[in-house]
């Protein structure tokens, strides 16, 4: 061998080496891509499950899952529990990673049947079911066959070489990384080129700031420009075209970057963001590679905030588990997160930072779904679909609940939230009647149960349906015609949820599909026509069993644009409320208008089999119903309908199919009531005919009834329907229909007038607002403590009454007590602790059944002060009573008959410390005599009453318990009301007369008497009450005038009279006696009426003792002296008082010291 062979060889040999290395690192490397350190899920997940599908015979099928696990679950396929034999090339297994697929090329009806995957590891088991219904081709017989239903359908073949392609990739975190490839297509066409789809593990990819993808005609490119542990994976370009897809993939390792830390571990990868709520989120991610770093200890978690580059670390110490909750978030703000991981020699460098997440803004659970439709599915599963609430206020999914129909027993169906607004419900029993019923949900909780479905019963197998008939025109424009049919007459035990249209030349033999998509409705407009030429058309079926047979051929319909000024033809022609002698008519307005707005509708009718049309209604009518009467019992009818515009009576439409005018045995008619307990209106019909698959229909004049947002429900049970208005309104008037499926036309209608409505609405309210009479309305009463009674009386209760009391809207309640008395009808409450707070309004609602009333009391101002007042009164009186010294009686002020004045208390509770003190103006005063405690009875005499003793006496008694005080006020209007007291007392005795040494005093004795007191004497002319040297010019009468601020007081004396007293024997002038002898003084008087006869001993009063003795005789007076000593010696003066004037005589005893004058006097 030559040397530039063996260079060659040698060459040859190397590059085959180094493949099989290269080989052998990438096998290492996608081993490496899911041996991870603590994985967050250890036994298998299904993260995407197995789906029920239904497919036609001799069709393709792909069963596809994705599973999760540590180690990497190895999944297993069950047929009906048998595993499946994949040697016979029957069914083919795919696994890629994570994701699985069951492949059946070809189906046969042999393969309907329960397919399971199973997926193990050391950890555990899970699996996932799916249900596969293969249908007969109905199409089978027949020459042609809609392309739409084909089995496969054949594309223009692109073949894809690919000339440069991306080899492996080896590079470090931190680096750029670029795949491309180019290629030729044959053929190239500008058109068809084909779609260049990029995938990293089966997870396709798209442009973003970590990858950026560019596509030419012949060249793509992905570009990678700042790697991280995350781009490491199996990348795989896909050239897809409509007629076959060319691949090709590499691997892409990415090594770590140098560590921030010598032997830190890598970043962790994969960082999800899940559960975003109004203020944290859910963190997972996968823990980095290690390989001589040492073990991980935990991890930290960063976040920052959209639109600022301040990073945060969310946790103060490392968690060990790849998931971490992130809470203290603000709602409605983005975020981004990344994740660090730790061991003992440091921290890593950061993660790839996730997307972008918003928590959520939350307004409020979601409000309820919207109506719930229930179609059978399989022999064990029905579908539920519904409508999404209007207020969905970040809806997390729904929670489906299924009943047996009759038991409300509900029972959920699936047990974690369920995203879309469709839901299969398997494991049900074959034959058994269901309801079902939704509930959306949002982080703040369930929303409101939406309406229940329609009682479906669940069936074993389904036909396909029978063929459509009678196609009509109904508009056409000279490129298309707009068709309409009517429906199969056997739906084949399901909905009818499509329709194929074919068309032909007429006299042609060839039919093609007009349409890919299928039709949903009845109508079609037919486009693309040939103007002038004449089609036939013809229509399938299909439901969920597969497609029905085609319909009969139409007639011979020309492509020439409708110009007539009349309407077109009226279409979809139906019947309800057929009787023995009427029924009512409903249609559709035509598709063509002619030249004017079309203004009412004739209905026709004739015999069947005949063409003796008659006119139901001679005046047209501008509603699409019309009640038909006058029809003979047992005939049968067909109808026809002309719309009519301002050029008059259009073309008729299609006529209907036959109807035979007879009841429906047993037939019965909507009633309207007010229910007597909840007060609605409820329309009730209740069908004679039912089956598993029948359902009410309720209209309003004709229209079915799809708004339920203004209070409108339909409760059916069993046979009996309901309709009814929870908030009736004056709209609500206008005839209401009911029909019911799958029956021989059972329905019936019922017309609400305004006047009727009007009257119901009354009595609705009446029923719904019971008023319960009350005997009392709301008032309050203080109770010791200061507790406040809140309590009303009502006629009558029972014993399931309810109440709420309110202070200024808000509702009273804590430790505060309610009841009621049955017996009495008292419903009351007490407040333990009446406040300042509490001003205001204080309300009280009671509901008795059916029955409310509503009672206030209004607290503000004067009235709420008082009250107050009182509470703390007698709060603090319970306090002072019950634990300390106090006053049993308060100060209040005594008056004797003497008019003396005293202060009076009684104290109680009191012990040996005890200690009493009285005060005046807050100065303390002492008094003569110590209270006596031990009594009980505390007095003070107020000395000399009068304005300068008023002020406020306070008394106080205390201990080392507490103290108590009791005050008075005496001044102001007190003092007033006191005297007037003591002026009552004080009453002023008679006028009385005293002689004096120099004359006569005129004198009136007063029990009670102050300076402050206005004192008068009068005599003609004001004089003072003393008369010196009394004359005769001072005759005539004296009167005195006591007065104050509410009377006065007067006495009077008369000093006229003309025999005036006189002394006739006076005494001697001298006399002298010794020492203890008795000296007898004697004086003669006389006068008419008798004298009053004063003795006076140096101008003093004499009055008798054991010394001195007066004796008076008529016209004769003694003084008898006896044992007179020394000290007795002056004068002695006799004074003789009478009604006149007085007389006096005197006499003088020596002795040896001094003497002393005597004097008697005289008076009448």
């Amino acid at each position: 061998m030559s040397t530039k062979n063996r260079l060659a060889s040698r060459k040859w040999y190397d590059l085959l080496n180094h493949f099989h290395l290269l080989n052998d690192k990438v096998k290492t490397k996608m081993g490496e891509k899911y041996v991870r350190e603590e994985p967050m899920i250890r036994g298998p997940q299904f993260l995407v499950r197995l789906r029920s599908h239904t497919v036609f015979e001799n069709t393709p099928i792909k069963l596809f899952c994705t599973v999760e696990g540590f180690p990497m679950p190895v999944v297993k396929w069950y047929k009906d529990g048998v595993i499946l034999n994949l040697s016979a090339g029957r069914y083919l297994v795919e696994a890629k990673g994570g994701s699985h697929s069951l492949v059946i090329p070809r189906c046969t009806t042999e393969d309907t049947a329960q397919f399971t995957a199973v997926a193990g590891n050391i950890h555990g088991q899970a699996s996932s079911q799916a249900y596969v219904f293969v249908s007969l081709h109905m199409l089978s017989f027949f020459h042609f066959l809609p392309a739409a239903m084909l089995p496969k359908i054949h594309y223009t073949k692109i073949n894809i070489t690919f000339v440069e392609k991306f080899g492996p990739v080896f590079a470090t975190e931190g680096e750029s990384a670029t795949l491309s490839a180019t290629m030729t297509l044959n053929p190239n066409l500008a058109n068809l080129q084909p779609e260049a789809q990029w995938y990293r593990d089966d997870t396709r990819l798209f442009d973003s700031k970590w990858v950026k993808i560019e596509t030419g005609r012949g060249h793509t490119t992905l570009t990678l420009p700042n790697l991280f542990k995350d781009d490491e994976g199996l990348y795989t370009l896909r050239m897809v075209t409509k007629g076959g897809t060319a691949e090709h993939s590499a691997f892409v390792s990415v090594a770590d970057g140098p560590p921030p830390v010598p032997s830190a571990p890598g970043a962790p990868m994969d960082i999800k963001i899940h559960d975003a709520n109004r203020d944290y989120v859910i963190v997972s991610w996968k823990p980095p590679n290690t390989t001589t770093e040492g073990p991980i200890i935990g991890y930290f978690v960063d976040k920052c905030e959209v639109g600022t580059e301040n990073w945060t670390q969310c946790n103060d110490h490392p968690i060990k588990i790849c998931k971490y909750p992130v809470s203290g978030l603000f709602e409605g703000h983005s975020y981004y997160f990344r994740v660090r991981a730790v061991n003992s020699r440091g921290i890593s460098k950061p993660s790839r930072m996730s997307d972008p997440i918003a928590t959520l803004e939350l307004k409020g659970v979601p409000s309820a779904p919207g109506q719930v439709i229930a179609t059978r599915e399989t022999d064990t599963s029905v579908l539920i679909q519904w409508a999404p609430p209007k207020e969905p206020n970040n809806l997390i999914g729904y929670y489906i609940d299924q009943c047996v129909k009759g038991s409300k027993d509900w029972t959920s169906a699936n047990h974690k939230p369920h995203k879309n607004t469709k839901f299969v419900v398997s494991g049900l029993k074959t034959g058994e009647t269901y309801v079902f019923r939704v509930q959306a949900i949002n982080e703040l909780g369930l929303s409101e149960e939406s309406q229940e479905s329609a009682p479906l019963t669940v069936r074993a197998a389904l036909t396909t349906p029978s063929a459509p008939y009678d196609i009509a025109l109904l508009n056409c424009d000279g490129r298309s015609m707009v068709l309409n049919w009517k429906k199969p007459l056997q739906a084949g035990g399901a909905a009818i949820k499509e329709y194929y249209v074919d068309k032909r030349r007429s006299g042609t033999s060839m039919w093609r599909e007009i349409h890919i998509p299928p039709v949903k409705e009845r109508l079609y407009k037919v486009e693309g026509l040939t103007e002038g030429a004449v089609y036939q058309f013809h229509v399938y079926a299909a439901n969920l069993a597969g497609l029905g047979p085609a319909s009969k051929h139409s007639d011979d319909f020309k492509c020439e644009a409708w110009t007539m000024p009349e309407p077109g033809p009226a279409y979809d022609l139906k019947f309800c409320e057929v009787r023995d002698n009427s029924l009512v008519v409903e249609w559709q307005k035509p598709i063509y208008a002619g030249s004017d707005p079309i203004t009412g509708y004739h209905v026709e009718y004739a015999k069947n089999g005949t063409s003796d049309w008659k006119t139901a209604n001679e005046k047209a009518v501008s509603h699409r119903f019309l009640k038909v009467t006058g029809l003979e019992v047992g005939t049968c009818y067909v109808f026809r309908v002309c719309a009519v515009n301002a050029a008059g009576v259009g073309m008729a439409s299609m006529p209907s199919d036959p109807v035979i005018a007879k009841a429906v045995e047993g037939s019965q008619e909507v009633s309207c009531t007010v229910d007597e307990k909840s007060g609605d209106i409820v329309l009730s019909f209740e069908s004679c005919q039912m089956n598993a698959s029948s359902q009410f229909i309720w209209k309003k004049d004709y229209k079915e009834i799809t708004d339920f947002s203004k209070g409108v429900v339909i409760k059916t049970e069993g046979s009996q329907s309901k309709l009814i208005f929870k908030n009736p309104e004056k709209e609500d008037a206008g005839t209401y229909s009911v029909s019911v499926t799958s029956t021989n036309g059972v329905s019936s209608s019922y017309t609400i007038s305004t006047e009727e409505l009007e009257k119901m609405m009354a009595l609705s309210y009446d029923i719904r607002h019971p008023i319960i009479p009350l005997k009392s309305e709301l008032a309050y009463k203080i109770l010791e403590r200061g507790r406040m009674r809140f309590w009303l009386q009502a006629e009558e209760i029972s014993s399931k009454v309810t109440y709420k009391f309110f202070a200024n809207n808000k509702e009273l309640s804590g430790p505060n007590k309610m009841g009621h008395d049955v017996s009495t009808g008292i419903i009351e409450f007490i407040m333990d602790h009446f406040t300042e707070e509490n001003e205001g309004t204080f309300t009280c609602q009671i509901t008795d059944g059916g029955g409310k009333a509503q009672s206030s009391l209004v607290l503000i101002g004067d009235a709420f002060k008082a009250a107050l007042a009182e509470a703390d009164f007698q709060r603090r009186e319970y306090i002072r009573v019950k634990e300390g010294p106090h006053f049993s009686e308060f100060l209040s002020l005594q008056v004797g008959d003497d008019c003396s004045v005293t202060l009076v208390c009684k104290v109680a509770n009191l012990k040996k410390e005890s200690e009493f003190h009285w005060y005046k103006d807050d100065t303390e005063i002492i008094p003569d005599v110590k209270p006596d405690l031990s009594s009980g009875v505390c007095k003070l005499p107020i000395k000399e009453f009068s304005m300068k003793t008023t002020g406020v006496y306070k008394a106080t008694i205390s201990d080392d318990r507490g103290k108590d005080m009791s005050q008075i006020d005496v001044s102001g209007k007190g003092m007033e009301i006191l005297v007037l007291h003591l002026s009552n007392v004080s009453s002023a005795a008679e006028l009385a007369i005293k002689c004096t040494a120099t004359g006569i005093q005129l004198q009136c004795h007063m029990k009670y008497y102050t300076s402050e007191m206005n004192i008068s004497w009068y005599h003609s002319r004001f004089i003072d009450s003393q008369i010196i040297e009394p004359m005769e010019k001072d005759k005539g009468a004296y009167s005195i005038v006591i007065t104050n601020s509410e009377n006065s007081h007067k006495r009077t004396m008369d000093l006229s009279g003309d025999d005036r007293g006189k002394v006739v024997g006076g005494l001697p002038d001298v006399v002298t006696i010794m020492e203890k002898k008795t000296l007898s003084l004697t004086c003669t008087v006389c006068g008419d009426p008798k004298p009053q006869v004063s003795w006076l001993k140096n101008g003093a009063e004499v009055e008798p003792d054991d010394q001195q003795d007066v004796i008076s005789f008529f016209a004769l007076l003694t003084s008898d002296m006896k044992q007179v000593h020394m000290i007795i010696g002056g004068d002695v003066v006799n004074q003789t008082t009478f009604k006149g004037f007085p007389a006096t005589a005197a006499s003088r005893r020596a002795d040896p010291t001094h003497t002393t004058p005597y004097f008697c006097s005289e008076s009448h």
